[in-house]
């Protein structure tokens, strides 16, 4: 086995064999606010002439469960590695920063896909507060994957396809040049 995908391998058992913490949890937190906020909110916020307000948080919800468990993943097994010390024993393998990118990233997709602007439209916000959701990337992909369920969204899917692929470059290019770089791993 190519060591990108024994790296890839380790990190998604290190997820699932806490599986209770790293899945059950954040879907039993997703359940707390949908039947928190869908009972307190249900009567009182209209989103879509057609939608129900539980209906509307819902992909909200689990784009926002997604999203944070999958940065986790990733995140906290590198922190916990270079705390641990055991860091050193992935910098001496002959993996390239392409690897470990690929093997970080991969986990935090599979344990997102395991649990496959929230709370609001942004039309119900004042303009500036519209203008600066407009600058969220978070923004787009919730309110593009809010599209696959009701066929309505405030902006336009297209838009919130360029704008997630573009941030989703960006911020791979950044970890691409950190794990090159060494920054934070080593010493």
């Amino acid at each position: 086995m190519s060591g990108w995908r024994m790296l890839l391998y380790k990190e998604v058992l290190r997820f699932w064999k806490v599986s209770f913490q790293t899945i059950a949890a954040p879907v039993l937190t997703s359940v707390l606010y949908m039947l928190i906020f869908g009972h307190v909110l249900e009567d009182h916020v209209k989103v879509y002439d057609n939608v129900p307000y539980t209906a509307f948080l819902l992909p909200g919800l689990i784009m926002m469960s997604v999203l944070q468990n999958a940065f986790a993943n990733s995140s906290s097994s590198l922190v916990q590695s270079k705390i641990m010390g055991n860091v050193v024993f992935l910098l001496l393998t002959p993996l390239s920063h392409w690897h470990w990118f690929v093997a970080y990233v991969g986990s935090s997709m599979l344990r997102g896909l395991a649990l496959s602007g929230v709370f609001y439209s942004i039309h119900s916000l004042p303009p500036f507060w519209q203008g600066l959701s407009h600058l969220n990337p978070f923004f787009y992909m919730i309110d593009g994957f809010r599209y696959g369920f009701f066929g309505q969204s405030d902006v336009s899917p297209w838009t919130s396809l360029a704008v997630v692929s573009v941030a989703m470059l960006a911020v791979s290019a950044l970890a691409i040049h950190w794990l090159k770089s060494g920054y934070k791993i080593r010493g």
